[in-house]
């Protein structure tokens, strides 16, 4: 990287901020943030700032952080900075592609558009990319990445168990367990749901053997957790060896944890995209190596 380059960082997320700077043999500042009673944002920058800005933040909890993201933006230009890169592994609004009923807004146009204006590049992570085939359809810019965690993600769980048996609890999981299972020769297999709202699903298992398996749920978000709740409680009759999860956004939102551990989940893992208890494997290699590129 060139060295008048900076990563810029807010304290939410200083940790992972920090590493990625580490990573890329990169200066490290932060955002100063004060909020007034009314929930207005007073932002402050680092003075003299590098011709090139690599911002790090998850949108995790997105409402404010957008609007503090495109004071920053736009402060930064003010005061000389040329290409504004936003590194953010968790993208907010993505899940809403399509009218799926007549006066829904399509919020991943709009939220990636408004990025777009801001941003010279994009790079998140494991993006929810369902109907669209590149994150640019979403983000219009010519530097709009969409990384896979499923690399670090094997690597970390075959260091915690020999051959478990991977289950995605639905379709869209397919493309995170089959790659992981790929890179570390596991068996694998996907369940099917029907969602009938946020904390309505019904899930059917694929046929296999179960039995005496350490299974691994994965997916690639776990927000309220229902889906992979429902997974573990159809898995018990089948009495595996243990149940673990492992995704890459923990949002697990109210008390999804505590309801996955009553389940008899053993283990519960997730990547640092969010910051969470169940952070166990870092993006700062994988995030940094794209930049360098």
């Amino acid at each position: 990287m060139s060295d008048n380059t900076m990563v810029l960082g807010f304290a939410e997320y200083e940790q992972q901020g920090k590493a990625l700077a580490q990573a890329l043999a990169l200066d490290y500042e932060q955002v100063d943030i004060h909020h007034f009673p009314d929930g207005e944002s007073k932002i402050r920058l680092p003075v003299n700032l590098p011709e090139k800005l690599i911002v790090c933040r998850s949108l995790n909890q997105p409402n404010e952080k957008l609007i503090e993201l495109i004071l920053v933006a736009a402060s930064a230009r003010k005061h000389g900075v040329k290409q504004l890169i936003l590194v953010v592994p968790y993208l907010c609004y993505m899940r809403q592609d399509i009218e799926f009923h007549p006066g829904e807004v399509v919020s991943q146009k709009i939220i990636g558009k408004m990025l777009a204006d801001y941003f010279d590049g994009v790079v998140t992570v494991d993006s929810h990319l369902h109907r669209i085939n590149h994150l640019s359809e979403a983000v219009p810019l010519d530097m709009a990445i969409n990384l896979t965690a499923t690399q670090p993600m094997a690597e970390f769980l075959s260091e915690q168990m020999d051959s478990p048996f991977l289950l995605g609890p639905d379709g869209e999981s397919r493309q995170w367990v089959s790659a992981i299972a790929q890179h570390q020769g596991l068996d694998f297999a996907v369940a099917t749901k029907q969602r009938f709202g946020d904390r309505d699903v019904r899930i059917t298992l694929p046929d296999a053997d179960f039995a005496g398996r350490h299974i691994v749920l994965v997916d690639d978000v776990a927000s309220s957790g229902r889906t992979l709740e429902v997974a573990a409680q159809l898995l018990q009759p089948f009495k595996p060896a243990s149940i673990s999860v492992l995704v890459t956004h923990a949002l697990f939102v109210g008390d999804a944890i505590e309801r996955l551990q009553k389940l008899g989940v053993k283990n519960i893992w997730s990547c640092d995209s969010v910051p969470h208890k169940t952070n166990r494997i870092s993006l700062a290699n994988l995030l940094a190596g794209s930049l360098k590129k």
